[in-house]
């Protein structure tokens, strides 16, 4: 595998570089003297609006298998989920993060979203990462707003910001400059070419020899962290982009911060439900996750990772054994500092009454809470500055609480 965090070698590409797949943000440890933690903080975007009701599934509920249809899960036979509670099975995709939810490092919070209620991918998503009230903003995310925000007593290191693959999600821009990082592309310059650009451009534009600087840093860590990395099972893009990004998280000068975003997840048509495509795609987020286990090692106990989506799908499918674009949704967590063994949702109920506009999932948590309480918990960010600098005009939303240990 070649590895280029630099395509092309000018100032528009070091300055604008964007990562469609991965994002990760290199800052210090956040060791605290109190206790010398060293959190790990996993964004995942799953773009295109994921079917809640089929990744997890209310079989409780007396409504559900006959709205859901043949997308529904079952307590048993060929469409059979895996049983978290006496409510909720899980899709069987989920393997892996069944055996994590079971060990009490992984969660559900259902029926949530975020305040948009348009359904529109593009405004959904633009909603999703920028974390305003509204579509249309996108000059930052609420990822780097936060980074921007975290107390300065616990930055022990300067370390720059990294996109990793083409597109940076909007949830890591803004005001702080990222540098690119992808699997595969083009190979980077000699060491002597190297020096003689870094030598040029330290001369003739500071800033950028100092953004060079950092991205030849940066692949020399990579190579150290992807040397021996064994991809003979052929795993599929989400695994792939996972284990690469674990594998520099792991690293004690890596990246304390990523972002991800897969895409796929519109399923209007034949979406299966315990099987075909939802399943694959689910399989491959449960492996991507199951990366992130593997490789943090040691660390994988103060990690914690959201994964989220733009918006729900229909509670009824549609004429082609899919869903459409809907409302409430679910964000999994998952990692060693959540506290997990829960589905945690105020169930809304799916009778007709209680359905969002008669059709969707009614959404009863705003998911901006959650992340609000993953932030503030991992990394003391206060309800101020959530609600006015990470999340603007959102002082009515407050941080779920208890979602980290201790």
């Amino acid at each position: 595998m070649s590895l280029c965090e630099i395509p092309s070698l000018n100032r528009r590409n070091l300055l604008g570089l964007s990562g469609s797949l991965v994002a990760s943000a290199f800052i210090p440890k956040f060791a605290r003297a109190a206790d010398a933690r060293d959190p790990r903080f996993i964004t995942i975007i799953l773009r295109g609006a994921m079917d809640g009701l089929s990744a997890v599934a209310p079989i409780g509920d007396p409504d559900y298998a006959a709205l859901h249809g043949d997308l529904a899960l079952t307590k048993a036979g060929d469409n059979a989920g895996i049983e978290l509670d006496s409510f909720f099975s899980l899709n069987p995709a989920m393997t892996n993060f069944a055996r994590m939810f079971k060990g009490g490092q992984a969660a559900v919070v259902h029926a949530t979203a975020t305040n948009y209620r348009d359904r529109s991918h593009f405004d959904g998503q633009d909603v999703l990462e920028s974390g305003y009230s509204g579509p249309g903003r996108t000059d930052s995310g609420w990822l780097n707003r936060a980074l921007s925000a975290l107390p300065k007593g616990e930055r022990i290191a300067q370390h720059n910001y990294l996109a990793v693959g083409a597109v940076a999600p909007l949830v890591i821009r803004g005001p702080f400059e990222t540098l690119g990082w992808a699997p595969g592309g083009p190979a980077l310059p000699t060491n002597d070419t190297a020096n003689r650009l870094l030598d040029l451009y330290t001369h003739r534009d500071p800033k950028l020899g100092e953004l060079l600087k950092a991205g030849l840093d940066t692949q020399v860590l990579a190579n150290g962290a992807m040397k021996g990395m064994d991809n003979s099972d052929k795993p599929n893009e989400m695994v792939l982009q996972a284990r690469s990004a674990a594998r520099l998280m792991a690293a004690d000068n890596g990246p304390r911060i990523a972002a991800m975003a897969f895409d796929g997840w519109d399923t209007h048509e034949n979406e299966g439900g315990a099987k075909g495509r939802l399943f694959n795609l689910l399989t491959g987020l449960d492996g991507a996750l199951a990366e992130f286990e593997k490789a943090l090692g040691p660390v994988w106990i103060q990690t914690s990772i959201v994964v989220m989506t733009e918006f729900g799908r229909t509670a009824r499918i549609n004429g082609t054994v899919g869903t459409d674009h809907g409302t409430g949704s679910l964000a999994f967590l998952a990692g060693g500092a959540i506290k997990g063994g829960r589905v945690i949702t105020d169930w809304p109920g799916l009778k007709d009454a209680n359905l969002y506009q008669a059709r969707d999932l009614n959404p009863t948590t705003d998911l901006r809470g959650v992340v609000k309480g993953l932030l503030a918990d991992q990394f003391g960010l206060s309800e101020q500055v959530l609600a006015n600098q990470v999340f603007p005009d959102s002082g009515n939303v407050k941080p779920m609480q208890g979602l980290i240990v201790g």
